[in-house]
């Protein structure tokens, strides 16, 4: 089943922990992370988007591929540019170093957009998961403006619109032990993923 909903894909280009990598093309289980996500995503939405400023590295998938429309090096700037181009009223935005999203818990989050609703969002014991999220066309404007005034960070925004967060107890239905929310910021952290992988 497709929801009637783009699926936004953050790039973030080189990190500086990776010896300049871009963290898209790393290999976890021996499938580059990007492949993972775009699995889903196209099993899902009818339009997927990938929001990178190297867009030529990206011409193998069949993607939408943006570059940022505003200046600013923060992740509100690729939600910014992913509300700006897609077709459909809700969006869902992650990023492109979370090698274990699962379909299921896209799904929950999907499952509990309400009329009204500009944000579903999952809030675990460490706080909300921004980029792990539905965002409404009506989050473009707030955003644009938080940018502008360089009020980079996600959550800043949230207070202008109405946001539904989905509790732990929730999501662990899906995902019990949380995977989805598991990023890859270190090389520490791809030893870590390697192993998860292993084991599974």
């Amino acid at each position: 089943m497709k929801f009637p909903c783009t699926g936004v894909i953050l790039a973030g280009g080189q990190s500086t922990r990776f010896s300049g990598t871009n963290k898209a093309f790393i290999s976890v289980g021996g499938k580059r992370i990007l492949d993972r996500i775009y699995e889903i995503f196209d099993s899902l939405f009818d339009e997927v988007i990938l929001v990178a400023n190297d867009p030529i590295k990206y011409l193998e998938w069949d993607l939408h591929i943006v570059s940022d429309i505003l200046p600013f090096r923060s992740s509100l700037t690729g939600i910014h540019t992913g509300l700006f181009f897609t077709n459909n009223f809700y969006t869902f935005i992650t990023a492109c170093d979370i090698p274990f999203l699962k379909k299921e818990l896209v799904e929950t989050i999907l499952e509990n957009i309400e009329a009204g609703v500009d944000v579903v969002i999952p809030e675990i014991l460490n706080g909300m998961e921004p980029l792990c999220a539905v965002y409404s066309k009506r989050c473009l404007k707030p955003v644009e403006n938080n940018l502008i005034h360089k009020e980079l960070k996600i959550k800043q925004f949230f207070k202008k619109v109405r946001v539904k967060k989905l509790p732990e107890n929730v999501l662990r239905e899906r995902d019990p032990d949380l995977i989805s929310f598991f990023n890859i910021n270190t090389p520490d952290d791809l030893a870590r993923a390697e192993a998860h992988a292993r084991s599974v």
